[in-house]
């Protein structure tokens, strides 16, 4: 691999233990194929289907995750709060109020003298709950950053796939890459745009596909058919691996080529 280009591997949302064993027994192997420099995974909901776990984020990072993001359920399990407020290598979503503990970006050293690449960790509002600005908050983390890290990794956690363009567009030419994460179902409009930003709506889930985004069938849909509670049970069948590869110019952050992984297909 030319030492101008470094390859970025971010995998979409691991789900409970079917998601981590997946991820521990093949990244590995993905890593050695691509020749992959560093490792984002989204682990919000890698604790029992919802949630973090120290547990869990040992198991990724011995798997070879580099750094783990989050989104709206990393608050679930309270077991979790106080590695979140003190551990380097956990994001949580930057746009939540001032005050709130743990961190949403990080800059990182990549190996073999290719430089520093930051991820941050960005939070839709659409159909969300109303924090802060996104957008806003982008604009605030690049001026902090840009001088130290031309790479730039986005996860951002959102539903609505009209708010995840719209932050691509944004941001074109500002980061690296724009990637999408928290509606589970992979989508094939990865791309650059035109001023060098890869694209992805969202990266889908790493878990059980044989569920409702990574819920038990039956629960569910009973959920959506009787319009009451109903336990969250995490599914356990047909386990996939969902994730992007991005290949970064060091040099000047710009994405030069991007790839979509789901393994195995259906």
């Amino acid at each position: 691999m030319s030492a101008k280009t470094a390859n970025i591997l971010l995998i979409g949302d691991v789900v409970g233990n079917p998601g981590l064993q997946i991820v521990s027994r093949m990244l590995k192997g993905f890593i050695s194929k691509h020749e992959v420099d560093f490792v984002i995974c989204n682990g919000e909901n890698a604790h029992n289907g919802k949630g973090m776990s120290l547990e869990a984020l040992n198991l990724m990072t011995e798997a070879g995750v580099d750094v783990v993001t989050g989104g709206n359920h990393i608050w679930n399990n309270f077991n979790f709060f106080e590695t979140l407020k003190t551990h380097e290598r956990v994001l949580r979503p930057q746009n939540y109020p001032k005050g709130t503990y743990g961190r949403g970006f990080g800059t990182y050293r990549l190996p073999k003298g290719l430089g520093s690449i930051t991820v941050l960790n960005l939070q839709g509002r659409t159909f969300m709950n109303p924090i802060d600005c996104p957008f806003r908050t982008a604009d605030w983390v690049i001026k902090q950053v840009k001088e130290q890290s031309p790479m730039i990794v986005v996860d951002f956690h959102a539903e609505a796939t009209a708010e995840k363009l719209g932050l691509g567009w944004y941001l074109d030419g500002r980061v690296s890459a724009v990637i999408g994460t928290h509606t589970h179902v992979q989508t094939a409009d990865e791309r650059i745009m035109p001023k060098g930003t890869g694209y992805l709506t969202d990266v889908g889930m790493t878990g059980p596909y044989h569920s409702v985004i990574g819920m038990q069938v039956k629960s569910a849909v009973d959920r959506m058919l009787y319009q009451t509670p109903h336990k969250y049970e995490c599914a356990t069948d047909d386990v996939h691996f969902s994730a992007v590869l991005l290949t970064l110019d060091t040099a000047t952050g710009k994405a030069l080529a991007i790839e979509r992984i789901f393994y195995p297909e259906f």
